[in-house]
């Protein structure tokens, strides 16, 4: 691995997720079972798996911060 690896990724929940979607202008659009799916005013969709106060898996996480155009740094920062 390089030097300049991008950070690790922390381990949250899905409700710190939804909070920092919410700040960056995503709404819920709907839920389907235990699944929240997300939009922002670009269309752009994410669905975040909710389970109250379980850990996201790693690729889960790296899957949503896709989905939102988030690297791991922006994501921690607004954390």
């Amino acid at each position: 691995m390089s030097a300049a690896k991008a950070s690790r990724l922390p381990r949250v929940t899905a409700g710190e997720v939804i909070r920092v979607l919410e700040r960056l202008d995503f709404t819920l659009s709907r839920s389907s079972g235990s699944h929240r799916i997300y939009k922002n005013k670009a269309n752009r969709r994410v669905t975040v798996p909710y389970h109250a106060g379980k850990t996201l898996h790693p690729k889960v996480l790296t899957n949503i911060l896709d989905d939102a155009g988030l690297s791991v740094d922006d994501f921690i920062a607004m954390l």
